[in-house]
């Protein structure tokens, strides 16, 4: 369902939007583990982001997997998402982008770009970023958060910057766009820390739980 969102100006027309969730990484960092399977009180990051998307009223939702499929896979499948394989991963994250951009079923107002080891995100964060991009200047094809001068996610995009993007040829992502067009990219400024916290080594683990004081611990199979 759909979310019709309530602003200064009043009650907003409905937006409509879909998301792209990006888990097809190798983990070499981690071990060559599926960062996106940490769990944060139990619960796999991955779900954590799936269930603040829902929370928030995102349409659609695309996961791209790619390197550890057989595990995150059965980790998703109870949501009501599509899953597409990325049959080369180690093209990049640009691969995955657009892979996910094409599977999904409809033009939507904006797209969410999300990654799947950010453990905080939930569905007020994601609120927040949609009511930003409601309030954007006419013209403004992209989104992100921005907390201190750092640049964190999700990514919101317009229907027609996705439409550029896969339009373009295979060397073209989200991030080239945004390069080529910063005129047309628009900063949400918060200080919202958790669109900056994502894990991808064993030290970012260790540091989360040093900041938030709250453990993330791999699932029994995947711990070493």
């Amino acid at each position: 369902m759909g979310c019709a969102l309530k602003g200064g100006g009043g009650l907003y027309s409905r937006l409509t939007v879909g998301a792209v969730l990006l888990a097809a990484g190798a983990g070499e960092r981690m071990g060559r583990r599926p960062k996106c399977m940490l769990q944060l009180g139990g619960v796999p990051i991955i779900r954590r982001m799936l269930i603040a998307m829902s929370g928030a009223g995102v349409d659609e939702v695309v996961v791209v997997l790619g390197h550890h499929a057989e595990v995150v896979e059965p980790a998703v499948m109870d949501f009501p998402v599509t899953v597409v394989h990325n049959p080369a991963p180690d093209d990049g994250i640009m691969s995955s982008q657009r892979i996910g951009l094409a599977a999904l079923s409809r033009r939507y107002d904006a797209v969410l770009m999300a990654l799947a080891d950010q453990p905080l995100i939930g569905a007020d964060d994601i609120t927040a970023l949609i009511r930003a991009w409601k309030q954007r200047p006419e013209g403004v094809g992209v989104v992100f958060p921005q907390v201190a001068g750092q640049k964190g996610n999700p990514v919101l995009v317009s229907a027609d910057v996705r439409d550029q993007i896969l339009a373009d040829g295979a060397n073209v992502g989200c991030r080239q766009w945004r390069e080529w067009h910063p005129e047309l990219v628009m900063p949400f400024v918060t200080d919202c820390r958790r669109y900056c916290i994502d894990v991808d080594t064993p030290e970012d683990v260790e540091r989360f739980s040093n900041e938030t004081g709250h453990a993330l611990r791999w699932p029994t199979e995947l711990a070493v």
